[in-house]
């Protein structure tokens, strides 16, 4: 057999996987169950780099294993195709989303499996196939045809509402939602209702409904953005403007989740900080609603909600969001310009903007005034964009004293603090929100302690029909519809504008053909382009399509069962596989689709059709592998602030021409305005008159490109055609059209880069593409250096350097099967006491590892063995054997190969046992005690492990030991420690 080849046996093994489809999960089976999850990629036009692999990988591991421990394990694979990059490629090119989205997945499927995933490829879903997708809105429409009833804490069909409708109306239910959008009405006036009329009535109850929104609108991309897509009041794709607008928006009543949604956590294993980030995101608080009559109006009021209730006296001002829908009404007309003025630049920025920046301070009067409900006074109506209209009320009540932004309020705008505790301390530096003390200034409530006032207020509060206690969330109800053509289609269409879901039987409704991937000339989603796209010949559809998370909240269901055309997933398949046994992802997803998920769960488990309380029982995210970026600094000049329009041109005409150096002035004319920096001179450059300080930007470079921080200058201009006339600055001189021209006094020609680890990503250059490393070292090499890199939990920088290590590693242990690359020398001898010891010491280690998902120290481990069984010269079987077993998880190719080289079944190591840990393999015969004299250690002596303390002492006093290192004096006492070592005492 010729010497370790990865290149031939990896190509040899995944052929024969996927002929022999050795990785074809059953729905049945006398095995215990396992399944596990990979969160499923967006296929982008990039493929994979080597930070993509890294959860595949573990997961990997973990099914291998998990199948050698006797488990039926379900590891399945799939795309999250929906989405805008392809769309904006479509709008760019012409060409069909579904076009370059297949070729994308081609990609990805080719790497992955390169890579030896052992996915049971025959269960793989794409959401955008119609087939999916089918179920996608099948679920959308249970949702529309579901009301919250809060008496049983759970989703009903609409049909059971509508029946207590026509018996008793409206009296006495109890739903989620917003009590105030609906009808009071008698089951008589319920049945003198049209169908219209029921319509809008159930309307509000529905758990999909459509109501006006206000949404992160981006004209540039032509629909609306999750607060994720957008960063700093630009759309992460493409730096287009949003701002915020009300439109018609599809939205899922997420909220009537939110305890259940919390509760849920005590009960998954899931990272700590991904919990408290979804328990953040809900947001749940006590406290309650308070009513503040607007001044001078018989019917406007403005609901507040506040977990301080106790603070009611100390609200000296209100502060609405921009958008609250009473902002039109309570402006006066003195106040007009500066209201419009401020609402109009609110929406230039985001929801995330507007919750984060604590420093600045802005708003606007009113000129209106509300009324303090506890004692009448009026309180002047601001607005603010801190306040955000989907938060609570969209109003809060403002208490200078005791809150901190609401202090920095009342500084900047001349409001009055007064104190409202007698324990508040150091109002004149900022807010003291204790609930410490006695209350003063608070009329009712004074001299009264924090539980006693709350208590009392709640109660005059409702007492005179002003407010009421209440458990508020944070978390909203999620928008569900996107301006976009490559989503789900929205199953509705409108009958004399009313909305209505299409029948069951008609599903799915197919994303039709279209001219064009932009929004229309007036303004509709771009599914407005199609022709004759009505229901049943004459109704029109919804023309928003689904959200990029509608088809991954429930995917992993559809794996159990992914073919089945008469239901989402078979009642046997689910029962049998439950929930995910152990789900790898991203810690970014955490108040994304980890949260939907569960909600879209929890909904499908009221309805009766999934069987477990969560679909993810553990949750693992796996750290990021970091890529060392490079960059180089170009040279700006910009303009004097002061320059007039001729200077301003002169200047920029003006090229850079001095060098500045600590030791010399050193003039230089360079005949081009694109010059650039290495990174040891950047600080030592100073401009020409005219032009101010010669800033610096840093420009990501292809690290390519780059070798030890040395910048080939003509392979980057190779990539940058339209700088041809660029000059590179060294310390030593500059690099110009591929000449170097040196400075009088020396120094270095090299063009030095700046590294720096960030992210791995395309857009900074620094991707590692894994088929280069495959086809260099071989899978199984770059599954084991991943692993090798570090806790999986854990940020890892890439050293591509490092691998050539782990491809060392797999040579020599080849080489226990192949010594010095010979034919195969396994022979049958018996195994002697020191190789069972490490091969048992290696299996302990390895399972505990797997178990604890510490793949970095197996890695480190199997090094370990290897190197000891060669030095054994160890080539015996019954030692060789096990360990390609516990190996095979990580490099599951080479494995494979000499499993079968064993005499095995080709293919057939999946099926096999993980070899048994035996302890007594671990026992010594003997023990080495450290012997010492008043504790400090002078030599050793062996001894048999199960002597006794008496036995020992017997022994170094018989033995010469005192009187080599006593100094003539006599032992005093001798203390034995069990197993570590031996102190006699003079």
């Amino acid at each position: 057999m010729p010497a370790y080849r990865p290149e031939e046996i990896e190509k040899k093994w995944q052929a024969h996987w996927k002929a022999h489809r050795t990785f074809r999960t059953e729905n049945h089976s006398d095995k215990p169950k396992y399944y596990v999850l990979d969160m499923f990629p967006y296929p982008s036009g990039a493929g994979l780099h080597v930070g993509h692999p890294l959860g595949y990988i573990a997961s990997d591991i973990v099914t291998r294993y998990k199948r050698l421990r006797g488990f039926n394990v379900l590891h399945p694979m799939g795309f999250d195709s929906f989405g805008l990059p392809a769309e904006q490629y479509a709008i760019q090119t012409g060409q069909h989303p579904a076009i370059t989205t297949e070729k994308n997945i081609e990609t990805y499927v080719q790497q992955l499996s390169s890579l030896g995933f052992s996915y049971d490829w025959s269960r793989e879903v794409r959401t955008s196939d119609a087939s999916y997708y089918k179920w996608t809105q099948w679920i959308f429409l249970k949702l529309f045809n579901s009301w919250y009833n809060l008496d049983t804490d759970k989703a009903e069909p609409l049909t059971e509402l509508t029946a207590r409708f026509a018996a008793s109306g409206s009296e006495g239910i109890r739903a989620a939602g917003d009590d105030g959008d609906r009808l009071s009405f008698s089951a008589g006036q319920w049945a003198l209702f049209s169908e219209k009329q029921k319509l809008a009535a159930v309307l509000p109850y529905r758990l999909a409904y459509q109501q006006d929104t206000y949404v992160n609108w981006c004209p540039g991309l032509g629909t609306v953005l999750s607060n994720d897509e957008v960063k700093d009041g630009l759309s992460e794709r493409g730096g287009f403007p949003v701002e915020r607008r009300l439109m018609p928006q599809w939205n899922l009543r997420i909220t009537a989740y939110a305890d259940r949604l919390l509760q849920g956590l005590d009960q998954l294993d899931w990272p700590d900080a991904v919990k408290e980030m979804q328990r953040n995101w809900i947001g749940k608080s006590i406290g309650a609603e308070v009513t503040f009559p607007v001044q001078g109006s018989e019917t406007a009021q403005i609901k507040v909600y506040t977990t301080r209730v106790d603070t009611i006296y100390g609200a000296t001002f209100l502060v609405l969001a921009p958008e609250h829908e009473l902002v039109d009404e309570l402006t006066t007309p003195g106040q007009r310009a500066a209201v419009d003025e401020y609402i109009a630049a609110t929406k230039r920025r985001s929801e995330r903007d507007r919750m984060t920046d604590v420093k600045a301070v802005s708003g606007v009067f009113t000129g209106a005034y509300a009324l303090n409900p506890v004692n009448n006074e009026p309180v002047p109506i601001w607005l603010a964009d801190y306040v955000l209209a989907g938060y609570g009320t969209g109003a809060v009540m403002a208490v200078p004293s005791g809150d901190q932004r609401d202090y920095l309020f009342a500084k900047h705008f001349n409001l009055p603090i007064p104190a409202i505790s007698d324990a508040q301390q150091g109002l004149d530096q900022q807010a003291d929100p204790t609930k410490e003390g006695r209350y003063i200034n608070s009329g009712i409530i004074n001299g009264l302690t924090y539980k006693e006032a709350t208590q009392k207020l709640i109660a005059f509060l409702e007492e005179k029909g002003l407010g009421k206690g209440k458990v508020n969330f944070r978390q909203r109800d999620a928008i569900f519809g996107r301006q976009r053509y490559w989503g789900e289609p929205i199953p509705i269409y409108y009958k004399d504008g009313t909305a209505y879901g299409i029948a069951e039987a008609d599903l799915p409704l197919v994303l039709p053909e279209i001219d064009e991937y932009k929004p229309t000339e007036t303004g509709e989603p771009p599914l407005g382009r199609a022709q004759d796209w009505l229901y049943k010949g004459k109704y029109p559809y919804e023309l928003s399509t689904m959200p990029g998370w509608a088809g991954s909240s429930w995917y992993y269901l559809r794996y159990m069962d992914p073919t089945n055309e008469a239901r989402f997933v078979s009642e046997e398949a689910e029962q049998y596989w439950g929930s995910v046994d152990l789900y790898m992802g991203g810690a970014e997803h955490a108040t994304g689709h980890l949260l939907y998920a569960r909600f879209w769960y929890l909904f499908l488990k009221d309805l009766g059709l999934v069987s477990s309380n969560e679909p993810f029982q553990k949750l693992i995210n796996q750290g990021m592998i970091l890529g060392v970026s490079e960059k180089i600094y170009r040279l700006n000049q910009a303009v004097k602030p002061e320059a007039t329009t001729a200077e301003t041109q002169a200047a920029l005409d003006t090229p850079f021409t001095k060098l500045h150096f600590s030791s010399s002035e050193f003039e230089l004319s360079l005949p081009t305005k694109n010059v650039f920096v290495s990174q040891d001179i950047r600080d030592r450059f100073r401009p020409t008159e005219g032009v101010s300080s010669g800033s610096l930007t840093a420009l990501h470079v292809d690290i390519s490109q780059v070798e030890n921080n040395k910048l080939d200058i003509d392979k980057y201009l190779s990539s940058h055609p339209d700088i041809q006339d660029a000059v590179f600055v060294c310390a030593g001189g500059y690099w110009q059209n591929g000449s170097f021209t040196a400075f009088p006094f020396g120094g270095s020609d090299v063009f030095l880069t700046a590294s720096e680890v960030e992210k791995m990503s395309k857009s900074k250059y620094n991707v590692v593409n894994p088929n280069i490393l495959i086809d260099k070292y071989g899978a199984d090499a770059l599954r084991l250096y991943e692993m090798f890199l570090g806790p999986l939990e854990q940020y890892k920088p890439w050293n591509t350097n490092g691998i050539s290590g782990v491809g060392g590693f797999l040579k020599k242990f080849w080489r226990l099967f192949h010594p010095e690359d010979g034919p195969l020398a396994v022979t049958d001898e018996p195994a002697t006491p020191a190789e069972l010891k490490v091969l048992h010491r290696a299996i302990q280690k390895a399972q505990e590892d797997i178990e604890k998902f510490s793949f970095n120290t197996s890695v480190s481990l199997f090094m370990i063995t290897v190197n000891e069984l060669t030095a054994l010269k160890c080539h015996k079987r019954a030692i060789l054997e096990p360990l390609v077993l516990l190996v095979s998880p990580y490099a599951p190719h080479l494995a494979e190969e000499l499993w079968q080289e064993l005499g095995h079944e080709a293919g057939s190591i999946s099926t096999a046992s993980y070899p048994e840990f035996r302890e007594e393999f671990l026992v010594e015969d003997t023990v080495t005690y450290p012997l010492a004299i008043n504790g400090k250690v002078r030599e050793q002596m062996q001894f048999a492990a199960a002597a006794t303390a008496a036995e020992i002492e017997t022994a170094v006093l018989a033995s010469d030991f005192l009187a080599k290192h006593g100094e003539g004096k006599s032992a005093k006492k001798v203390i034995v420690v069990p197993g570590r070592m031996v102190n006699v005492v003079v």
